[in-house]
């Protein structure tokens, strides 16, 4: 008997730890944190809305939307009532959702938690009450089967698997006292078991916070890892592969690739501190409270793997599939096997067939799939044949052999597993991944290798010949292509389908149909193919729209592209080449963003500045009047404010024209590659010039908040920072029109393009605050300005909808000053 009877008691444990953190979602450019006490709150106030709605026990909910808080409470809500949850992927097409509801007659569709009734279904549930009243969840495997499958999951399936996995983690819990809390990272989807278990279950067994993030970006989930000081990263095996081509391609790019490649081997032998040590460069990146990474959902490469411990991480595996609740075995953090995929479970049975395929039973088996009847099928107690294929040895360590089904009986009748193959080619240099499938020859069966090069000039034919060399007579790898894109099609969990992988084998075309509709959704074309030589001039693609190609195509490829390289590509092959690695990625002066100009101490002596030497010079010269402070009395959050621009005193001005509650908790952009010059000065810059530079750098953000806001590259990382300041509780200030107004203009330009991607992103009202009298000023070259004739207009907040287009919120503050 299992010592808690549903999951509904961990939700009972969560109360008492409070406004302790548990989760933490970075959404965009913004952060939103939630306390125990809020996600227990929301969760009841989730149930409430659905037993108001009509939902009552065994109604089935379907559950769709990112990884968030939200999905959480949504779902602890559906256990509070007793309603199944059926989650499904955020990428599921309209047709897939339509069919599963009426399979399950659903009663409600949640997405982004707006609740949509339901067209009337046929007959809810059968009678079957044992099974109504236990039911937890339906999951909808797709993974790499044509005919997707509803696994039906009950509280004790998921406790067979938490029971044990709490009882082990008691008792290091007096150790976790001194890295408290710890911090996950979890980039797997809360709709696949998996990712419930470790977005919603283990964590909290520790008090841990999960931190959820969008991007699959290596360097944007290396620099969430830092900033926040993440423990454990969970991800699937082809995110683990992205990371490590990150780090190798950063050794590349600066000319030190031998160097890792003689560490990683001399790291064979080393022990884990001397590992640490030699790797210290890449610790520092991740942050030094880092240690390890969970991977699941798909088999892990050995190569990876190795490599991620020989710089000194730990990673740790599961095996399991949803027929299982997420787990069957699991890796010991600290005692591990390398390459096995772990130990049996407590409470567990498995055994291998004549065949090598898995076979498992016990409490976290599922009673078995959903029916279009509306009941699930019992198992009786007999085994789960999982399909896959296996190993065992003499300590109890599981291996994984690969899928039976994917199994290939070659000509000579023995078995070839392609995840052999896969291993032997992805540890030769000049393949970056791989994929072996079965294809008929002339004398049978036989493996075919698809090939993604790591570099245009990779030579497969020496590469495939090395690899040949580790494998058998029967395992030979004998015919290949290089894949025409930049990565396989795959799950929503990162396993390559096959199925289409053998389906477009069978019609190689080298156009670039996947790099073709990431442009043309970007752009709006109507053209459904570009050809490698367009421009991206003629897509009318300006400096914005490549940055928004540009994080497309990172999620997309899991690759991290220089954002300047990106800027210099002028065409689509271009494009194409820096996916592959083959255009080589400038190495440019990163932009300051220091924290120094928020230490406290500085913060008391700008404001003393400002008081003393600001405030009084301002209004002398100007003689400055303020209309609007009214719109700014009642606003305590943070807005951001957008100025036009006219002289090197803006700055000063806006501050002098603000309220007290908004002026010290401000942060101003200005232009970006001036501050990196001063204190990053160009070749051949003299030292009276770079000490005076330096100097303008310091005073400049010790009398303003300032921070980098690039013309040319470097905008992504400008407006994380933007939304860094508002989760501080500091407003922004940006002039929209990218520069100063030149002597003799004398009304204001016009907006670039970006104030509308960020006010969009920050999603925080916007008050235009317009400056008039110094365009007349300037042009008379006068510094002290007439009684009257400089004025700081302070607009009305303005407020956008989250679905509102850039370029017509851009058209819209643009407006809004030319009207006023």
């Amino acid at each position: 008997m299992l010592e808690r009877q549903t999951l509904l008691s961990y939700l009972d444990d969560y109360a008492p730890r409070g406004r302790e953190t548990v989760f933490v979602h970075h959404r965009g450019l913004r952060t939103v944190r939630w306390s125990y006490e809020r996600l227990v709150r929301e969760a009841h106030r989730f149930a409430v809305e659905l037993e108001e709605r009509g939902i009552k026990s065994g109604d089935r909910v379907l559950l769709r939307g990112e990884n968030s808080p939200e999905w959480a409470a949504a779902f602890w809500g559906c256990c509070l009532l007793g309603a199944v949850v059926v989650p499904l992927d955020k990428h599921s097409t309209p047709a897939f959702i339509n069919s599963v509801a009426r399979q399950t007659s659903a009663k409600k569709v949640v997405t982004d938690l707006v609740a949509t009734d339901l067209a009337a279904s046929d007959p809810l549930l059968n009678d079957n009450s044992r099974l109504r009243d236990i039911i937890l969840e339906i999951i909808y495997t797709s993974g790499t089967t044509s005919e997707p499958k509803g696994v039906v999951l009950t509280h004790r399936n998921i406790l067979a698997n938490l029971h044990p996995l709490e009882k082990e983690i008691k008792k290091y819990l007096k150790w976790e006292r001194i890295f408290h809390p710890i911090r996950f990272l979890n980039l797997v989807p809360l709709s696949h078991v998996f990712g419930q278990f470790m977005g919603l279950f283990v964590p909290q067994l520790t008090g841990g916070e999960v931190h959820f993030q969008e991007s699959l970006n290596p360097a944007e989930i290396v620099r969430t890892t830092r900033k926040n000081r993440i423990s454990v990263i969970v991800l699937v095996p082809r995110v683990l592969d992205a990371l490590r081509e990150w780090i190798e391609r950063d050794y590349a790019a600066r000319g030190r690739t031998q160097e890792l490649h003689d560490k990683l081997v001399a790291a064979e032998s080393q022990s884990l501190l001397h590992r640490w040590w030699s790797f210290r460069d890449v610790h520092r990146r991740f942050g030094w409270k880092f240690w390890a990474f969970v991977c699941g959902g798909a088999t892990l490469n050995q190569q990876t793997e190795n490599f991620w411990q020989r710089l000194g991480f730990a990673v740790l595996q599961g095996y399991g599939m949803t027929e299982t609740a997420a787990l069957v075995s699991v890796s010991h953090p600290f005692k591990q096997s390398r390459g096995s995929i772990g130990q049996l479970l407590p409470g567990h049975e498995m055994k291998l067939d004549e065949s090598g395929e898995i076979l498992v039973r016990g409490a976290s088996v599922s009673p078995g799939y959903w029916t279009n009847n509306g009941e699930a099928k019992e198992r009786n107690n007999e085994w789960l044949r999982t399909g896959d294929i296996g190993e065992l040895d003499a300590n109890g360590n599981l291996f994984f052999k690969g899928r039976q089904k994917d199994v290939i009986v070659g000509a000579a009748g023995l078995n070839i597993f392609p995840e052999d193959l896969e291993a032997a080619l992805d540890r030769q240099p000049e393949i970056r991944a791989s994929c072996v499938v079965a294809i008929d020859g002339p004398h049978g069966t036989e493996p075919f290798a698809a090939i993604i090069p790591a570099t245009e000039h990779s030579n497969i034919d020496a590469a495939i010949k090395r690899a040949n060399d580790q494998l058998a007579e029967y395992q030979q790898i004998r015919r290949s292509s290089v894949w025409p894109e930049p990565d396989f099609p795959r799950t929503a969990t990162h396993k390559v389908l096959k199925r289409e992988v053998v389906d477009q084998l069978k019609s190689v075309s080298s156009n670039p149909q996947d790099l073709s509709s990431l442009i043309t959704h970007i752009t709006g074309a109507t053209r459904t193919t570009v050809d490698p030589s367009t421009r991206l001039s003629d897509l009318q693609l300006d400096s914005l729209g490549r940055v928004e190609l540009l994080g497309a195509l990172e999620d997309r490829y899991q690759v991290s592209l220089d954002e300047a390289a990106f800027t210099a590509a002028t065409t689509v092959a271009d494009v194409q080449n820096l996916l592959k690695g083959e255009l080589e990625q400038e190495t440019t002066t990163s932009y300051p963003y220091p924290n120094w100009p928020r230490w406290w101490p500085i913060k008391l002596i700008r404001f003393v500045l400002f008081y003393t030497i600001i405030l009084p010079i301002t209004h002398l010269m100007t003689r400055m009047s303020v209309t609007g402070r009214e719109h700014l009395n009642k606003t305590s959050a943070p807005v951001l404010f957008v100025a036009n621009h006219v002289t090197l005193g803006d700055h000063a001005l806006v501050l002098a024209a603000l309220p007290f509650h908004k002026r010290h908790r401000l942060a101003i952009a200005m232009e970006g590659e001036l501050l990196r010059n001063w204190i990053h000065p160009p070749a051949g810059t003299d030292l009276f010039t770079r000490l005076r530079w330096l100097a303008q750098y310091f005073l400049v953000n010790l009398f303003f908040h300032v921070f980098p806001l690039p013309k040319q590259s470097g905008f992504r990382r400008s407006f994380a920072y933007a939304g860094e300041c508002i989760d501080r509780g500091e407003s922004v200030l940006v002039f929209p029109e990218g520069t100063r107004a030149p002597r003799g203009q004398m009304h204001m330009g016009h907006f670039k393009p970006g104030i509308g991607v960020l006010a969009k992103a920050l999603n925080i009202p916007v008050v235009p605050l317009k400056l008039e009298g110094l365009y007349e000023l300037k042009r008379r070259q006068q510094y002290f300005a007439d009684r009257g004739m400089v004025r700081v207009v302070i607009g009305a907040p303005v407020t956008f909808d989250r679905e509102s287009n850039p370029a017509s919120i851009t058209q819209e503050l643009e407006g809004r000053f030319k009207r006023d």
